[in-house]
């Protein structure tokens, strides 16, 4: 039987605000990668997602980004390695005196295509990872594209594990259409679903130019915040469990 993680960047809340409906997306997810302060969430969100992590029995992961909470994460940053290092270290840390069981790591927004493309971001984000790793006394996975962090994570001792997104556009290359461009997002649970199932079955996505993308994933992701994205991840469960694939972390 096929098995797959099925991950969702949760527990992202703007000033006590929640961008997404958390209870209904944990109930389809075995991976939650939760915000821990840099982009979003607080003390309080982080510590609800925990619980909620485990009453689904859904492993939870550190959602860590560029301290830039106007921006969501999203804008690039220029932050010193040694700075960078220790941002993430103590985003990591905040999520741990929520009481999280800590299994993997997954940056967030820019800081998830800097690490990917230049080294030093790479090298201080696994740096950091390592640094809690020791703390814990067992390596955290990082999760992720390929490219400069996978590099970073194994030279490190940490497992790199890698995922594939279901509701974002790819381009041939095999990098992420950005968000301000035609096809970025997609919004048709089927067409997502559908994509899921080939993921799995094939080991590739279509790019928005029709190139079939070869993609290596142990996880697929769908964004809590993206629209209609309870109606894609019960969409993309369904399609699993009717496929015969087995959804349940890889951590």
């Amino acid at each position: 039987m096929a098995v797959i993680d099925l991950n969702a960047d949760l527990g992202e809340t703007v000033d006590g605000v929640p961008t997404a409906d958390d209870e209904a997306m944990f109930a389809v997810a075995s991976s939650a990668s939760i915000a821990c302060g840099g982009h979003a969430g607080d003390d309080a969100s982080m510590r609800e997602a925990v619980e909620r992590a485990g009453r689904h029995g859904v492993a939870v992961g550190a959602h860590p980004s560029y301290v830039d909470r106007p921006g969501f994460g999203r804008a690039a940053q220029d932050v010193p390695p040694a700075v960078l290092r220790a941002q993430v270290a103590a985003q990591l840390t905040a999520l741990l005196a929520a009481g999280a069981d800590l299994r993997y790591v997954k940056p967030h927004g820019a800081l998830y295509h800097a690490v990917t493309a230049d080294a030093d971001t790479a090298g201080a984000l696994a740096t950091a990872v390592a640094d809690v790793s020791a703390r814990l006394g067992r390596p955290l996975p990082v999760l992720g594209l390929d490219g400069a962090i996978a590099r970073a994570a194994e030279s490190r001792g940490l497992p790199f594990r890698r995922e594939a997104f279901l509701d974002r556009g790819y381009r041939a290359d095999g990098s992420l259409v950005p968000r301000d461009r035609p096809g970025a997002l997609l919004h048709d649970p089927d067409a997502v679903a559908a994509r899921a199932v080939q993921l799995v079955r094939e080991g590739v996505v279509e790019a928005v130019d029709g190139t079939l993308v070869r993609v290596d994933a142990v996880s697929l992701c769908v964004h809590g915040d993206t629209a209609g994205a309870v109606a894609i991840a019960r969409a993309v469960r369904a399609a699993l469990d009717a496929a015969g694939v087995a959804v349940r972390a890889p951590w």
